[in-house]
């Protein structure tokens, strides 16, 4: 199947919508809850296999890895996926056969040439990459975007549903974009 026909199959099955910015390469859905971001994850991990790179942008807290332990789920590795904040990378083999994930933290990389010292096996694996925005271009010609936007300070606070000093749960905006040959 072409880049396209992919991305566009890819988009439907997680309900994205739209070219949501550059093209017919782009598509976007709102995420209700930390449940829906991790059956978002799920949906996409279903249709990923080994060579694809997922690069994921969003502020702390916007479900980065919520989308990832999902798309653990779906490629069906082992867990737990939990953010490799303090190991930069952690590889999850596949319990079924399939491909293994290796998830990345790439916030405390200065450079690509620091992603590229970790030896990650693109080519072999489903690889995610955090804070990856600025460095995974040196290292591969295509991906999957996917930005999180979470909003700041839109409760109201007098939402009966969330308990006292808890924060309300918002709705995240995701936009999904194919770059490269692979996706686009």
């Amino acid at each position: 199947m072409s880049g396209a026909g992919r991305f566009a199959e890819l988009a439907a099955a997680v309900g994205a919508s739209g070219s949501a910015g550059s093209g017919p390469g782009s598509a976007a859905l709102t995420v209700d809850d930390p449940e829906r971001m991790h059956a978002f994850g799920v949906e996409v991990g279903r249709r990923l296999g080994a060579g694809d790179l997922v690069l994921l942008t969003g502020d702390l807290g916007a479900g980065k890895t919520t989308f990832t332990r999902g798309l653990g789920e779906g490629l069906g590795v082992r867990g737990p996926v939990t953010s490799p904040t303090f190991v930069l990378a952690r590889t999850h083999p596949s319990l079924v056969g399939g491909v293994p994930l290796v998830h990345v933290d790439a916030y405390r990389l200065g450079s690509a040439l620091e992603l590229d010292d970790l030896d990650i096996d693109f080519e072999h694996a489903v690889v995610v990459v955090e804070w990856g925005a600025g460095l995974i271009e040196a290292l591969a010609e295509s991906w999957l975007s996917i930005t999180i936007d979470r909003p700041h300070g839109a409760g109201s606070g007098d939402d009966p549903e969330v308990e006292e000093g808890a924060e309300p749960v918002e709705p995240r905006q995701v936009t999904l974009a194919a770059v490269g040959p692979s996706w686009a």
